[in-house]
């Protein structure tokens, strides 16, 4: 029976490509291993005094660092969780640390009132470095032309009137092991059905 061209053609890019993502799945199971043994080893190191960085990277992610907050140029509030695990309004201090440089971000706490204004005007900021929730545009992120995170600290010390945010821990979801078996099983059920299905159409065009 000759094969049909075109469903062959298609069916045999789609297994293709599906095994192509499993297999990216993998790369990106070992890559996410990495950084989570970097993470944890990172959280284990000294506190520091943050570097001047416009930037977070893997070196600083996780580190306890202390940083001085000169004065706060802008409040930013997102969803955030209290060190007692409660729900809330987290606010962030964007920080001046000088006439120049990048400065850093500070996640002050959390409030269960959004409208809440921090009465904290600066001073000094304890806690875990983690990145700065994105600040770009939709447009930006598509684009890829959003400016990366600076760093940010997650204050052990809370502003007045906020409850201290959950410390981060460094763990990172790893599923991506479990998603490439789901692709390469996709793959294999593809195959396997339209084989199936050749099977029967070469029975139905067998003579009696």
């Amino acid at each position: 029976m000759k094969l049909p061209f075109v469903p062959t053609l298609l069916v045999a890019l789609a297994a293709v490509a599906m095994v192509r993502l499993g297999l990216w799945q993998l790369h990106r199971a070992d890559e996410k291993a990495a950084l989570q043994a970097r993470y944890a080893e990172n959280s284990k190191l000294p506190p520091m005094a943050l570097p001047a960085v416009a930037a977070a990277d893997a070196k600083l992610l996780y580190r306890r660092a202390t940083a001085y907050c000169l004065d706060v140029t802008e409040w930013r509030r997102t969803g955030g969780r209290s060190a007692a695990g409660e729900g809330g309004t987290r606010f962030i201090a964007s920080c001046r640390t000088g006439a120049e440089g990048p400065g850093f971000a500070a996640d002050m706490g959390v409030s269960p009132d959004p409208k809440a204004m921090p009465d904290w005007k600066g001073g000094e900021v304890s806690g875990t470095i983690v990145a700065e929730p994105s600040r770009a545009g939709l447009v930006e992120r598509l684009t890829g032309r959003a400016p990366p995170p600076r760093p940010m600290i997650v204050s052990l010390r809370p502003a007045p009137g906020l409850k201290a945010s959950a410390q981060p821990s460094g763990e990172i979801a790893n599923n991506s092991f479990a998603y490439a078996i789901q692709w390469f099983f996709f793959a294999a059920t593809a195959v396997i059905v339209y084989l199936l299905a050749l099977r029967r159409r070469r029975k139905r065009e067998l003579p009696g």
